[in-house]
């Protein structure tokens, strides 16, 4: 940031009194300027024995399929989010039945909070952000063309949730991200 926001005047990287790390300080009004990590909110959809697969049409990824996620808005949910994540990108109605897993990811700067969702209907259609939609069985999976490392992490948590009735929540470490993941 090279200009602070409440006062237009330069800023200077230093480590505030009582702070332990740099952030952008206006010189002139002193004002303090933290940037913390985005919430990523999002969604594992099903319904019967088929998910919800999106094909991104914007970058980062794109053309690589992806589940329904996004970042969330100021005064939702993370559940809220997750339901019009799947809506704006696949015009899909769902029902949150539970949290599957939250990723912290310090590399990009994001905390993702992934649900498990059942679709209410099955009427589907590519929105703004997606080049199509598709319900896909779990042996129809493309693991070669998945968008991001965590959206694998997070198909194989379904799946196990699904055919070994794990517990519903797991919460992975940066260290344990990049020791299951490869990739982007």
């Amino acid at each position: 940031m090279r200009f602070c926001p409440a006062c237009a005047a330069p800023t200077e990287r230093r480590v505030p009194d009582g702070d332990d790390r740099a952030r952008d300080v206006c010189t002139a009004c002193g004002a303090v300027h933290y940037v913390n990590p985005r919430p990523i909110v999002g969604s594992v959809c099903t319904t019967g024995e088929r998910l919800l697969l999106c094909r991104r049409a914007i970058e980062p990824r794109r053309g690589f399929w992806t589940i329904p996620a996004g970042f969330m808005e100021e005064g939702e949910t993370a559940e809220a989010g997750a339901c019009r994540e799947a809506w704006e990108e696949a015009g899909a109605r769902i029902e949150i039945e539970g949290l599957l897993a939250v990723y912290s990811v310090p590399r990009i700067s994001q905390v993702q909070i992934l649900f498990k969702a059942r679709l209410l209907d099955e009427g589907v259609a590519a929105g703004a952000e997606s080049l199509e939609v598709a319900l896909v069985g779990w042996d129809g999976i493309p693991w070669g063309d998945l968008a991001f490392p965590t959206v694998r992490l997070v198909l194989e948590r379904a799946r196990a949730v699904r055919d070994e009735g794990s517990p519903l929540v797991t919460v992975l470490t940066p260290d344990s991200l990049l020791d299951r993941a490869s990739g982007v």
